[in-house]
């Protein structure tokens, strides 16, 4: 077969790791996929990824593409990989594409999700995939407010953007909460997200939710650019689920 361009949806509990991108003395999701690969001849320098996961979030459906000498099928690479690649990360799949795919730019949408439990007593087994509220959110209340992020907005108010001159106008084509009992899971998906932007949508819905915040608090922030709270909803509740091309 010969050198070829590979994508690989990768998932991985991003608990150990100090996020994807690479760094000098941090364990990263990108040096343990590099160095997996490095392992089975690769030569290249870098692989590409779909979003920069930060530090102790995880992902369902993060895309990484590299170019590789391969000589068996897509399935012994996939194998291949998860016999080299830690515990704690595994390629879901691996298809071949066209020579100047790049899954960041090429990414259309990114599917977002944010659990969250409500429990008074912290719940050791559920801490590392979701965050703990209490007192109860409504969720009636926070849907509704989550109405007003649909669209096309400058949403400075909830990130800043990697670069920076970058620009923070982002198009945000759902946004719903859902579940049951006592288990919640906020779906967001748009074009692209800015730093930290879901973290900060999710704790502004869960104050709106627990009666803390008035429900225009979304619409008001993206008209004046800046949000009345500090708070982030921590990393451990969020997964990067599907990246759409």
């Amino acid at each position: 077969m010969g050198t070829a361009h590979y994508k690989v949806i990768l998932a991985y509990n991003g608990s150990a790791f100090a996020g994807f991108q690479r760094q000098a003395t941090e364990r990263t999701v990108q040096a343990e996929f590099e160095a997996a690969l490095g392992k089975m001849g690769w030569q290249g320098t870098h692989v590409l990824g779909a979003g920069r996961t930060d530090a102790g979030v995880h992902a369902r459906g993060q895309v990484v593409s590299f170019h590789l000498n391969w000589d068996h099928t897509l399935e012994d690479l996939r194998n291949a990989l998860n016999y080299y690649l830690p515990h704690d990360m595994a390629a879901q799949s691996v298809n071949e594409v066209p020579a100047d795919f790049h899954p960041r730019y090429d990414a259309k949408m990114r599917h977002y999700r944010y659990q969250v439990y409500c429990q008074p007593v912290r719940d050791p087994l559920r801490e590392e995939s979701a965050w703990r509220v209490w007192p109860p959110a409504a969720v009636e209340r926070m849907n509704t407010a989550a109405e007003d992020l649909i669209g096309s907005h400058d949403f400075r108010a909830f990130g800043s953007p990697m670069t920076e001159d970058g620009v923070t106008v982002r198009e945000v084509f759902s946004a719903e909460w859902s579940g049951a009992g006592d288990t919640w899971q906020f779906d967001i998906a748009a074009n692209a997200f800015l730093y930290h932007m879901v973290r900060r949508i999710t704790f502004a819905l869960v104050t709106i939710g627990q009666g803390e915040a008035d429900l225009n608090l979304i619409a008001e922030s993206l008209r004046s650019g800046e949000l009345p709270l500090t708070g982030l909803a921590p990393a451990a509740g969020l997964v990067l689920e599907k990246v759409d091309y």
